[in-house]
């Protein structure tokens, strides 16, 4: 019997002792629905549909000290449209850590409403430092704030002088400039700011849809308030390891590349792409070696882009591809971006997330979380150019930059330790993961299923791709996910759902 069913089994007893009725549970209703206002109103952002309305959440900045300063979260709803078919709330939580889950839910909602017929209120919030919630801001340059340089792509032949030095310049700037809302940005606050949300909703439980980073925070959430929660669902998982949490994420992303670039290369070289002109080679083993040869080569000679003042590198280059595995609907593109780079009259066109730095305030959420959840080895700069080098040899498409310098190396020490995940809690998880993920492959998300133990059980669909549900994955898929969502059904074992 686990930890979780034995602590339910003495309550239900002491309860049963103390004489306690039926009438309290309008007093647990009620307290449930005692948390903060929301004030709703039609959402304003780009692309909302009517129905979507929009509120902020106050949360301390500290819970430490919960009467404290205050800060804004940024929540959404979508309300049931059949409200005799209505069971629960459904959050969505979105991936990064960066992402919004306002945005998510302008992009799902409609999707969701058709699939869940009802079932549930959809809502979503944006986490600390995102979109309309409270941010902060490290005020970097422009030079950076581009994503292959927040990534720490190693320069030519693997060097990391650069990214040393780029990566205390990061650290000390944040230190100066984050303030006390930097510092604030870790998942368990924002766990924490999910159950805030969900006393504002006034629901004793909450139901979930969580897709990549998201994963993660609902494991943490699962974890810590295991009766507030209904049907768990976790997408795209990576590995949970309170040692490592972000920095084996990253690390994991060298072998999530090498098992998902097989289905690109085999796109790339089929026949079919010789009518659109985005075949690359004859054979599917020829197109990584042509394009690790490209990116060195543009490591040595970067080619103009259409981008003003910004060429397309090898790092850039390097970055596009892993963009373009989460997805097979990137793959005209990223192989477009090659034939480009490989004619010598071509002018590439760098994809908008290459051609810009990003904003200072998503700068310092990608790095605030990843820095503040856990701390990060104090390891000689030696080592790194050690573990740069050795993953270079094993994973030549990501060229070293997942085990590479990051700020958090210089990063001030976490106050609080992660979360471990374990088996203790209600059997109520739907894990739902790619065979080839480059982003949390299969060997991470298989961590996550083994630290829930009997709480999960997963579903493995036979492709590649990351973030599966009503999105990048098939109808098997998405059928099992819906199945459990709006009637409970869950296979009584791991499964797969082949392609």
């Amino acid at each position: 019997m686990t930890t979780y069913r034995k602590r339910a089994l003495l309550l239900a007893t002491a309860t049963l002792a103390a004489g306690l009725t039926a009438t309290a549970a309008p007093a647990v209703a009620r307290a449930a629905a005692a948390g903060p206002r929301l004030d709703w109103h039609r959402c304003t952002h780009q692309g909302a549909p009517a129905v979507q309305e929009c509120a902020e959440l106050p949360v301390p900045l500290d819970y430490d000290d919960p009467d404290g300063r205050q800060i804004t979260i940024a929540v959404s709803r979508i309300r049931s449209d059949r409200p005799e078919a209505r069971r629960g709330t459904l959050v969505v939580i979105p991936g990064g850590p960066g992402g919004s889950g306002v945005q998510r839910l302008t992009q799902k909602g409609d999707a969701l409403r058709r699939e869940l017929a009802g079932a549930y209120d959809l809502v979503a919030f944006d986490p600390r430092g995102v979109g309309a919630s409270t941010t902060a801001s490290c005020d970097l340059a422009p030079e950076d704030r581009y994503l292959t340089s927040l990534r720490s792509w190693p320069g030519p032949n693997g060097e990391i002088t650069e990214n040393v030095e780029r990566s205390r310049r990061i650290a000390e700037a944040c230190a100066l400039r984050g303030g006390p809302e930097l510092r604030s940005f870790t998942t368990a606050n924002q766990v924490r700011d999910m159950d805030r949300f969900r006393e504002a909703l006034g629901e004793r439980k909450l139901s979930a849809w969580g897709t990549s980073y998201g994963t993660y925070v609902g494991a943490v959430y699962a974890q810590k308030y295991p009766r507030r929660t209904d049907r768990w669902v976790l997408d795209s998982s990576g590995d949970p390891d309170p040692k490592r949490v972000a920095r084996g994420w990253l690390a994991n992303m060298a072998q999530g590349a090498t098992d998902r670039f097989p289905d690109f290369a085999a796109w790339a070289a089929h026949p079919g792409r010789d009518a659109d002109g985005l075949r690359l080679a004859a054979d599917p083993q020829e197109v990584e070696p042509l394009v690790v040869a490209l990116a060195a080569r543009l490591d040595r000679e970067p080619r103009t882009s259409t981008t003003p003042g910004v060429p397309l590198t090898g790092n850039g280059l390097r970055q596009a591809l892993q963009n373009a595995l989460y997805s097979d609907s990137a793959f005209a593109s990223f192989a477009g971006l090659v034939k480009a780079a490989q004619d010598p009259a071509g002018t590439p066109a760098l994809p908008r997330e290459l051609a810009e730095p990003i904003r200072n305030e998503d700068a310092a959420l990608m790095v605030g979380v990843i820095c503040n959840d856990v701390a990060w080895p104090d390891t000689s700069m030696a080592a790194y150019r050690r573990a740069v080098e050795e993953d270079r040899t094993r994973h030549p498409l990501t060229a070293g930059m997942p085990a590479n310098v990051l700020p958090c190396s210089f990063w001030r020490t976490p106050t609080q330790k992660p979360t471990r995940i374990t088996d203790d809690g209600p059997s109520n998880i739907l894990m739902l993961q790619s065979r080839r993920d480059p982003a949390t492959p299969l060997s991470g998300g298989l961590r996550m299923r083994e630290a829930l133990g009997d709480r999960a059980r997963l579903v493995t669909v036979e492709q590649g791709g990351h973030g599966l549900y009503l999105g990048n994955g098939n109808a098997c898929g998405n059928r099992v996910v819906t199945e459990f969502l709006t009637s409970g059904g869950r296979p009584s074992r791991d499964t797969e759902c082949a392609n």
